[in-house]
């Protein structure tokens, strides 16, 4: 056992020397390692800062890329103003024209409907003027013209109608400015007043709008 143990320390001695260099120079290398550990951990600090610096304080381009935006959304916006407006602008024209068109179907007859108005008027005055009495058989001549002229009148009434042409034939409604013309006001015992006592010419109106007003007389107060 000695000679074991001897053996051991005269093999562990040569060892010894590097042992002890090992010892003394393990502490500068720790603090090189930590010099080093703490450099880079300076660093990587360094770097975040100047990433957070970057993030808070942009560039001159980016300024420069966020005022051309800002301009560039302005301009959009403005030009999808006119857009709207020139949309409205022309639906607005296209309505109106289309109004034109349908007001010139209705009413561009409407001074051939006049002239017309008089034949109607010389119709209606010929058979009134025609004595009832005298409308006999033993009168076959005036019998069948008066009957001609009623059938006439009839006609052209039914064409009248066709075409939106309709009669105003008041007696007993009450005053409308725009439709009648009041020739004279007269108190009648038994009406009301500002009513519609006599028609002394027929209105007609074209499609809702007067085209010729009914000249009659208004009952007044008494």
């Amino acid at each position: 056992m000695a000679a074991v143990a001897q053996c051991v320390r005269g093999a562990l001695r040569p060892r010894l020397p590097l042992l002890s260099v090992a010892l003394r120079t393990s502490p500068r290398l720790l603090c090189a390692a930590t010099q080093q550990k703490n450099t880079g951990q300076n660093l990587e600090e360094d770097q975040s800062q100047t990433q957070n610096e970057q993030k808070v304080e942009p560039s001159s381009a980016e300024k420069l890329l966020a005022e051309e935006k800002a301009k560039l959304e302005d301009q959009l916006r403005e030009v999808t103003e006119k857009y709207k407006r020139a949309l409205a602008d022309a639906e607005n024209v296209r309505q109106r024209s289309q109004k034109l068109v349908e007001e010139a179907k209705l009413y561009g007859i409407q001074s051939f409907c006049k002239d017309l108005l008089e034949v109607a008027d010389i119709l209606e005055k010929a058979t009134e003027s025609v004595p009832k009495e005298e409308i006999k058989d033993e009168n076959p001549h005036l019998k069948s013209l008066y009957e001609g002229l009623v059938m006439t009148e009839t006609q052209i009434q039914k064409v009248f109608k066709k075409h939106g042409l309709l009669r105003l034939n008041p007696v007993g409604a009450k005053f409308d400015p725009y439709e009648h013309e009041a020739l004279f006001h007269t108190p009648v015992e038994g009406q009301e007043p500002g009513t519609i006592a006599l028609v002394s010419k027929i209105g007609y109106k074209l499609h809702g709008r007067t085209l010729r007003p009914a000249l009659v007389g208004v009952v007044k107060e008494a």
